[in-house]
């Protein structure tokens, strides 16, 4: 009998810098769906935000320091080696050629579906990946438009589908809300502020010691 390996998570984001909000919400998917792997993509250049103020080099170190000691989360440096503008399709096309057997779940935040309709060749992304969407409390899904529409056509409320077909669903996941934001980090760091309890100490240490986010255009 045919046995489908288990679902991998895809956590992709500028990580400037990765905080506790990102790490958490990886950590909490991975054990709820029974995930093989959680990897963290840091992107090269962002297409819908602005670009961010560490180098691609600076956030891939501060990625694989804050996961050092934590085996269920993996980083994946495609988009900064690959540079160019990172988009998503072209990261799971990728992915895809290389686990062809193994289902893909994209990670993103519910606010990320709000936009998802704006991102590029977004219709082909759910051809390569389910969804996975880290819900929160204070989000509503619209009842009209294109993501209600999505939602209506994928939405599945059991998670244990993602580890029996390799991608076309949609899953809402509660996870603890941690407002954590790596603009205020950056704007704490800037001002000669103590940031620890929000980020990894190793992340800090690295940022410490590289001179990240000193002086900085917040």
């Amino acid at each position: 009998m045919h046995h489908t390996p288990q679902a991998m998570g895809i956590l992709g984001g500028t990580f400037d810098p990765i905080h506790f909000g990102h790490l958490r919400m990886a950590l909490e998917l991975y054990q709820a769906l029974n995930l093989a792997e959680v990897r963290l993509i840091p992107c090269y250049q962002p297409v819908h935000r602005k670009s961010p103020i560490a180098s691609p080099e600076d956030r891939l170190a501060m990625v694989k320091a804050a996961i050092l000691d934590e085996p269920a989360l993996k980083v994946d440096d495609f988009e900064i080696q690959r540079q160019g503008p990172s988009y998503m399709v072209d990261t799971l096309t990728h992915l895809r050629k290389n686990n062809p057997e193994t289902p893909l779940c994209l990670i993103m935040g519910i606010d990320a579906l709000l936009g998802f309709p704006s991102w590029h060749r977004y219709e082909e992304i759910l051809n390569l990946a389910h969804l996975v969407i880290a819900h929160r409390p204070q989000y509503h899904i619209p009842e009209v438009g294109a993501v209600s529409k999505l939602i209506n056509q994928h939405l599945q409320h059991n998670p244990a589908v993602i580890h029996e077909s390799l991608a076309g669903t949609i899953i809402l996941q509660p996870v603890t809300p941690l407002d954590i934001s790596a603009t205020d980090i950056r704007k704490q760091i800037a001002m000669g502020r103590n940031p620890r309890y929000l980020l990894p100490e190793t992340v800090y240490k690295y940022i410490e010691e590289h001179g990240v986010y000193r002086i900085c255009h917040i």
